[in-house]
């Protein structure tokens, strides 16, 4: 298996909240606060969360995700447990 770059994390992140919240790929970047960006709750937040962890096959504990809100560093934070 081949080690993801962080740019490659950070690109399959806003691939899959782009097709998960029906927001056209584009208009996302790395440093945008996810919430106001796709326009979502912490529900929703969550079920990306979930969609991410299964995707990278990873555990994002909560305590490592408090007060994360950018893509960046949530692709930080999964990029540490690769």
């Amino acid at each position: 298996m081949t080690m993801r770059t962080p740019q490659q994390t950070t690109e399959e992140i806003l691939d899959l909240a782009a097709a998960q919240f029906k927001v056209p790929r584009e208009s996302l970047s790395p440093d945008d606060d996810f919430f106001k960006k796709l326009g979502i709750d912490s529900l929703q937040a969550l079920s990306l969360l979930t969609r991410l962890e299964q995707h990278f096959n990873v555990e994002l504990p909560d305590y490592e995700l408090q007060g994360v809100t950018d893509f960046r560093t949530l692709a930080e934070r999964i990029q540490s447990r690769l």
